[in-house]
């Protein structure tokens, strides 16, 4: 697919275009996260989900594997929820990992927050130079304020939800958790069929709505290890040949993988709840 705006239409309105497949939550941004069989949304996006992120003590900036030079070893820890609502995160060899230890592994100190501050932000490499260069390489790179689309609090890139269907994920030939979806939706078409839910409504199972509001653009991060995962160049270079799109007015044409969604209505989402198009 070219480099054009996308843009749904009505006549399809009523359908039913996939059901949830895996529900994913991030507790800590940047780190591995945890595959869920029910969840509550709010405006929020799943509770629990990027509550809190790592804060990096020199830039005063949120640690992100979008700068892999510094951070790809965030994606060799897990954090899942505790009974008490806490965080709890693993690292490689299965056992607890504190601030301290982050520290040490990173290279670099780190505080765990559960607020976001004013402009918070992340460093995101330039996704070609990392191709072209290397992770380890020096790379130009931007700032990016989070949560441009999200309610205050949380720590998500642009919007509290992300979905992306099983028919993009055979497009790229890569997994599902090179990208962190919170929902996996198993769709029967080919290619990047949720490009042209943009602009729509999704009602998900009995009551739960969304609205579509972008296609998501990739950084490096899909190319990188994830626990045991590979590192794949490929995730990232077959979207940037097949399915460059304009996420945002203004933007250029980025390669995407996904799309971004806001919450109209709350509810619960379930492992085999229909999506339907609104």
């Amino acid at each position: 697919m070219g480099g054009g705006r996308v843009t749904g239409g009505g006549a399809d309105r009523g359908r039913t275009v996939g059901t949830v497949e895996r529900l994913w939550r991030y507790p800590v941004k940047g780190l591995l996260g945890e595959e869920l069989d029910r969840a509550e949304v709010t405006g929020r996006g799943l509770a629990g989900d990027r509550e809190r992120a790592l804060l990096d003590l020199a830039t005063g900036r949120v640690a992100s594997a979008k700068l892999p030079r510094l951070w790809a070893g965030l994606l060799g820890y897990t954090a899942r929820t505790t009974a008490d609502g806490g965080v709890a995160v693993t690292g490689p060899d299965g056992r607890g990992a504190d601030e301290r230890e982050l520290s040490a592994a990173l290279g670099r100190e780190v505080a765990l927050i559960g607020e976001r501050p004013p402009g918070a932000a992340v460093e995101r490499a330039v996704p070609e130079e990392v191709l072209a260069r290397g992770i380890a390489a020096e790379t130009a790179f931007t700032v990016n304020e989070l949560g441009r689309a999200a309610p205050d609090g949380g720590f998500f890139d642009f919007a509290p939800l992300h979905l992306v269907t099983t028919s993009t994920l055979r497009a790229v030939g890569s997994e599902a958790e090179r990208y962190r979806p919170n929902l996996v939706v198993r769709t029967e078409g080919e290619g990047y069929v949720e490009n042209a839910w943009v602009g729509r409504e999704l009602t998900v199972g009995p009551g739960l709505r969304l609205r579509i509001l972008a296609p998501t653009p990739r950084c490096a991060v899909p190319t990188l290890r994830h626990g045991p995962l590979p590192r794949r160049p490929e995730a990232l270079r077959v979207p940037a040949e097949r399915n460059r799109l304009v996420p945002l007015e203004g933007m250029p044409a980025l390669p995407c993988v996904g799309v971004y969604a806001r919450v109209l209505v709350p509810g619960a989402v379930r492992a085999g709840d229909r999506l339907v198009l609104g």
